[in-house]
């Protein structure tokens, strides 16, 4: 099929058949929350509102204390994901984020954020995800032994966008360079194309290309993100029209015809006012939707209730379900896909399929806590069953499962 050529209608319908062939009918999400270590940025993109420059932060970067802070609110709220974001390399603009770093014993904001994901994942057991924007091998290597996930928007490969001018990290090698040395040493990563900045669909299906292939070459894409691009107050972008919605659908179901289909699919909710359409272009994940902290990179756009998440994903016929920072197939497989110290971490907070457990279920294998009771009753009894182990049963249970088990005690 020609993508460029084809009606919507057609891709759309493509799209969701690769969908379904590969991921079935579950839709993931992440609990997760955002801990904004810093809001500057060398960067100057056109778009940005995340990006601040000194004069209107408290402190060029979050102490150790507010990181933990808003860690054990996050872990209170029953979340797996710690998303730390970050401006790229402000202490190579900011001289103020140069003296933070020096004067609190740290190289830079790689080396902080390297400590705090650490920290998080020390004292809550939270696992980190480092989105540090364009890293360098030996970078992404610092981090990999406290982040089960790393990620980096590609954004775009179209070098001549007006929006990236002054942006030294935006440049298509250094993203690619970043997205190449990431599948080399392992890391699980996300990533993705921003929609409706300036480019053409024929270079966003290069983009999408680009990641296919390097996953072909690795295996380590767990995640494309397709994000639509809305103009925000106070951006160079003001003016811009929005991404038509159109055009963003007919871009998430190319992404699902050109990507690998153990690629996972993912299109951020929040920034679709009819975001159950989504799910007819081919996606299978939501993202990160938080109870905790908003969309600091989209603060005007609310996170729709879980509830709401939910019964959207269902009325489409498709089951809603929590997963970690890293996906099922990476976390099932952590030999290859985990640092060993990061391993027990991992395997603590997902179930059998590797996805994440439910609020509450602590218990597993071996665990100093009393299992689940999987049949419903007033009480429990044990008593020997055949093969002389005990047989717990509950006292008032559903007939035709008492009768099951009354015939194994």
């Amino acid at each position: 099929m020609d993508l460029l050529q084809a009606p919507l209608a057609e891709v759309v319908a493509t799209a969701a058949a690769i969908r379904d062939e590969a991921h079935g009918r579950r839709v993931t999400w992440s609990p997760k929350f955002f801990i904004p270590l810093t809001h500057l940025c060398r960067d100057k993109c056109g778009y940005c509102t995340f990006a601040q420059p000194p004069a209107r932060v408290v402190a060029p970067y979050l102490s150790p204390d507010d990181v933990l802070a808003i860690a054990r609110a996050g872990a209170d709220a029953g979340c797996h994901e710690a998303l730390f974001t970050l401006g790229e390399r402000p202490e190579l603009r900011y001289p103020a984020a140069a003296e933070w770093l020096a004067a609190a014993g740290y190289e830079s904001t790689v080396d902080y954020l390297a400590a705090m994901c650490r920290l998080v994942l020390d004292e809550t057991g939270l696992l980190p995800h480092a989105n540090a924007g364009a890293l360098s091998e030996d970078e992404l290597a610092r981090l990999r032994p406290v982040a089960p996930s790393q990620g980096m928007m590609l954004e775009s490969l179209d070098p001549d966008l007006e929006c990236h001018r002054g942006s030294p990290d935006k440049t298509p090698a250094r993203r690619l360079a970043t997205l190449e040395a990431a599948g080399r040493i392992a890391i699980p990563f996300t990533t993705g194309i921003l929609v409706g900045i300036g480019e053409s669909r024929a270079s966003r299906l290069d983009a999408l290309r680009a990641i296919a292939e390097s996953h072909r070459r690795h295996g380590h894409v767990q995640e494309v993100i397709v994000q639509n691009f809305l103009p925000k107050p106070g951006t160079a972008m003001h003016l811009s029209p929005r991404c038509p919605d159109d055009d963003y659908l007919w871009t998430i179901a190319a992404a699902r015809a050109l990507l690998p289909p153990d690629i996972h699919l993912q299109a951020p909710p929040n920034l679709s006012d009819d975001f159950g359409r989504l799910l007819d272009a081919g996606i299978d994940d939501w993202g990160g939707v938080s109870p905790v902290t908003p969309d600091h990179v989209n603060p005007e756009r609310p996170w729709p209730a879980v509830d709401r998440l939910r019964a959207v994903t269902e009325a489409r016929g498709f089951a809603l379900a929590p997963r970690l920072t890293i996906y099922p197939t990476f976390a099932t497989s952590a030999s290859r896909w985990l640092d060993p110290g990061l391993r027990f971490a991992v395997l603590d907070r997902c179930d059998a399929e590797g996805l994440a457990r439910e609020p509450g279920d602590a218990w597993y294998s071996g665990a100093d806590v009393e299992p689940p009771a999987l049949v419903p009753g007033a009480a429990l009894t044990s008593r020997a069953g055949r093969s002389g182990g005990p047989v717990t049963v509950a006292a008032e249970s559903t007939p035709g499962i008492a009768a099951i088990l009354s015939r194994y005690s």
